[in-house]
């Protein structure tokens, strides 16, 4: 007996297997939504572009901070390397006022510039409210 009830189950699940889909793909017999009424529509602006002078003034491959670099302050350490693992363990090299060569962990302070962080090729001095990038000499 049970089986037959199996069978009678089966089959009536597959057969709202089949018909469901064929039901839904033909649609009901419920009202269709109004249209809308078509919105008017706002005219697109076009931007302007940007001249493309600039862009081609500009280094392909060079650090564009020649300008900053040049605004150093007379009294900023001189920086002379960078060692170490950026992040973990690098020191900076900075060349005092005095001529003497010293290593600055970030945090630390020099001729009363403190070493605030270190980049790839420059160091970052703080004093007070003055923020300068001191860059590594080319070499």
């Amino acid at each position: 007996m049970s089986a037959r009830r199996d069978r009678i189950a089966v089959g009536i699940a597959g057969g709202f297997a089949v018909l469901m889909p064929l039901l839904l793909l033909m649609g009901g017999t419920g009202s269709s939504p109004s249209p809308k009424a078509p919105q008017p529509m706002t005219p697109l602006v076009e931007n302007p572009t940007p001249p493309l002078a600039a862009t081609f003034e500009r280094p392909l491959f060079g650090a564009p901070a020649q300008a900053e670099d040049a605004a150093l302050p007379g009294d900023a350490p001189a920086l002379v390397g960078i060692v170490g693992r950026l992040g973990a363990d690098a020191v900076a090299l900075v060349r005092t006022a005095d001529g003497t060569t010293r290593a600055l962990q970030v945090g630390e302070s020099v001729d009363g510039w403190q070493l605030a962080s270190l980049a790839i090729d420059a160091a970052f001095f703080t004093r007070g409210a003055q923020r300068v990038r001191v860059p590594l000499p080319a070499g």
